[in-house]
């Protein structure tokens, strides 16, 4: 990095420091030194801050403090080489500019002015992204279905080429994060004026309207490392090793940069984070720091996501069928409205299904797809609503039925990723949209089996060799076939329940977490299923057929050690050499002795309530107070990071209902609050559990948010309802 360069930066972090002590003081004069403030849902205060320095900012006068290190550290800097700062100079003003960028974002945000929505514009700003959302992603970061992290800044130089950009993110899967600079004309109107759809969902988030508000995204990603790497707060060259190697982050800048921009910029490639510009700019190499260019121009636009890619060594496996739209992860998540529909298939409107079947090999052709009905090439070509059964019989010899509803599950994501096509629902509860855009770009129904003979083979080839789809339009034919498909449904979940931990010599590891949580292994049985709720048994017992070297290994349980807390000795052996000796033991049935550990992901938080005598469960993304005294995101700060935490563990929502829960704690009658969202996803499923126990109004008896957020009134409503636990003999032994 040239010496004119880094004066630059260190020019532009002493204009954002000298902005945040006017800010800060400003603040003070107005709302006093003890004036509180945090950010919604998260437990790591500023995390910026919280990481790389320690402290924790809880008031105004935390936050004076942390912009007078900001300065000194500045100050320091600027001392070392007068006149003639150096890369490393630059990099550590860069942090400096974030430290300080942060206040300033902290005050913007007690002041309500970035969170504004925009309804008129038609996105709302994201503003400060909430812990709740790393831990929602954490698995598609993990096992690559989210390759990447984009942060674009600024304006491409008209509408065809934001779109196109983005556009090829998306195809790649990559999560794009947009700063703009300045409303009126940044990259978010650029794509909202072509009708581009905004949302995680689509994975185009806008963070606010100025080119600041890209620290938002390194403000998320220094929690990967709180969260999933156990990094204790104020050990910064961790935290930053930890980005540089585990986070895919890189930006993309558009337009000419200012000194705070660039000042901004060296902060993100301090953290490993490359900057990519559409100008004409020096290529800066930071060796340890980012393992290939620092700084790059690229202004051709037909290559600057290409070196992007290349540049931050992500690696991008993007298998797309012989379909006429953009096919990716990242439109998963679009929507196609009533007013944009073309054809339309289930959905209340007419009967529609999926079936997936096993065939033997002389069965059925392989890539094979027939569409059956009567001048069904007419009736497709019409705008309105069909009937529809999609029939998808494999073939293989590795194939086994058990596999058949893992292979089904997958049509909804297949179907998805389809721009302009949009699925919801499974077996026959289905409902299937073709948008008008899809149609007139050349998507007809034959590619619904077309989608589903490329991706099967794509994802489960190792099992299967042959696919064939016969799709029917014709109503009498898709009613008789729904019969035989709800026939064939409830032969598979009899075979699926009948599994049991018992009736099986080997568990399965789930790894994937390992690129974020190092130390923590999952261990997934036929009655538990992964803590994140995306890996059941059958799920990692087919990945494992599939990659036998990949994230999920069997695990022969060897020797039971404890039959009431679900202990075995071929686990014990496994976890040892899977953590990297930091777990010596596992209990699969408890959370009061050598319990699960967790990485981050999990979508619910079983927690003792020592006064109650049980547990309560809280499900991530609830923000309300819990009877232990701490919100969702304080309690998962002390229970992820691959540890175990006696008393607090993650687990998936469906495990409630399995009758292994907590087992060797005293089963479901443990449970004295939860709230009222797991109540609702679980009602059926628990009753009948809660029936096998004798108590059918367990659940009913059971507090939630709406009864309760203290121990003291829990322990009174638990009186008045006769709840069991306080009978049960203590946990606390």
């Amino acid at each position: 990095m040239s010496a004119e360069l880094n004066k630059i930066i260190l020019q532009g972090a002493g204009s954002i420091l000298a902005k945040t002590g006017q800010m800060v003081a400003d603040a003070i004069a107005s709302r006093g030194r003890d004036q509180s403030f945090e950010f919604p849902d998260t437990a790591y205060f500023l995390p910026i801050i919280y990481a790389l320095t320690g402290l924790p900012v809880r008031t105004l006068g935390d936050m004076e403090t942390a912009s007078v290190r900001a300065k000194e550290l500045l100050a320091e800097i600027e001392g070392r080489h007068p006149g003639a700062p150096t890369l490393g100079d630059a990099a550590e003003a860069g942090l400096a500019s974030l430290l300080a960028a942060e206040v300033i974002l902290a005050i913007d945000t007690m002041q309500e002015q970035e969170k504004r929505p925009n309804q008129d514009k038609g996105y709302v700003y994201q503003g400060f992204i909430p812990d709740t959302t790393m831990r929602t992603l954490g698995v598609q970061l993990v096992d690559g279905t989210i390759p990447g992290i984009a942060v674009l800044i600024g304006a491409a130089p008209d509408d065809e080429t934001a779109v196109k950009v983005v556009r090829e993110l998306q195809e790649k899967g990559i999560l794009t994060l947009i700063a703009g600079r300045g409303a009126g004309n940044s990259i978010a109107d650029q794509l909202l004026r072509s009708r581009v759809e905004f949302g995680w969902e689509s994975r185009i988030v806008v963070l606010g309207p100025e080119a600041v508000h890209a620290l938002y995204a390194i403000s998320w990603a220094v929690r990967a490392s709180l969260i999933y790497g156990g990094i204790k707060a104020g050990s910064m060259i961790e935290h930053l090793t930890f980005q540089r190697e585990r986070v895919p982050a890189f930006v993309i800048a558009m337009g000419p940069p200012d000194a705070e921009l660039l000042a901004v910029g060296a902060g993100a490639i301090a953290f490993g984070f490359p900057v990519i510009s559409d100008q004409d700019v020096p290529t800066i190499v930071a060796e340890g720091v980012c393992p290939n260019e620092a700084l790059i121009g690229v202004p051709d636009y037909e290559k600057i996501v290409r070196r992007a890619i290349e540049v931050r060594n992500l690696k991008i496996i993007v298998s797309k069928p012989p379909v006429p739209v953009p096919y990716g992860p990242a439109f998963e998540g679009e929507r196609v409205r009533k007013e944009d529909t073309f054809l339309e298939f289930g959905g209340q409107r007419s009967p529609a299904l999926e079936w997936l079947r096993t065939r033997g090999m002389d069965e059925i052709e392989d890539n094979r797809v027939v569409v059956v009905g009567k001048d069904w090439q007419q009736r497709i070509n019409q705008a309105g609503i069909l009937p529809l059964a999609m029939v998808i019989d494999v073939a293989g010899r590795k194939m086994q039925t058990d596999f058949e509803g893992v292979i089904e599950r997958k049509i909804h994501s297949n179907i998805n990723e389809a721009h302009g096509v949009w699925h919801m629902g499974q077996r026959d509860i289905v409902w299937m949209r073709i948008s008008n855009e899809a149609n007139q770009a050349g998507f007809t129904l034959e590619h619904f089996g077309v989608i589903q003979t490329a991706m099967i083979h794509n994802k489960y080839g190792a099992i299967v060799d042959k696919v064939q789809v016969t799709l029917y339009i014709d109503e009498e034919d898709v009613i008789r076939i729904r019969g035989e498909a709800r026939e064939a449904y409830l032969e598979r979940d009899r075979r699926i329940g009948d599994l049991t931990d018992e009736s099986v010599d080997t568990f399965f590891s789930c790894l994937l977490c390992q690129s974020f949580a190092p130390n923590h292994v999952c261990v997934i049985s036929p009655e538990r299923l992964g803590l994140c709720g995306a890996f059941n048994w059958l799920d990692a017992k087919a990945a494992f057929e599939i990659d036998p070297t990949g994230g999920n290994q069997p695990i022969l349980k060897g020797t039971l050690l404890d039959e009431k807390y679900g202990r075995y000795a071929g686990i014990d052996g496994y976890l040892k050499k899977a953590s990297r000796d930091t777990i010596e033991t596992l209990n699969m049935y408890t959370i009061m002795e050598n319990p699960m550990t967790s990485c981050g992901c999990f979508e619910c938080i079983v927690a003792i309530v020592p006064e109650a005598n049980g547990v309560m469960i809280v499900h991530r993304g609830f923000t309300g107070m819990t009877p232990v005294g701490m919100k969702f995101s304080t309690l998962a700060a002390s229970v992820g990071g691959g540890v175990q935490t006696p008393g607090f563990m993650g687990i998936g929502i469906n495990f409630i209902a399995s009758p292994k829960f907590i087992l060797g704690d005293g089963g479901i009658k443990r449970v004295v609050w939860m709230t009222t969202e797991i109540k609702e996803r679980i009602r059926e499923a628990f009753n009948k559990r809660a029936a096998d126990e004798g108590m059918p109004d367990l659940l009913d008896r059971i507090a939630d948010e709406t009864i309760c957020e203290d121990g003291e009134k829990l322990v009174e409503y638990m009186a008045g309802v006769a709840h069991p636990a306080p009978e049960m003999p203590s946990l606390l032994g």
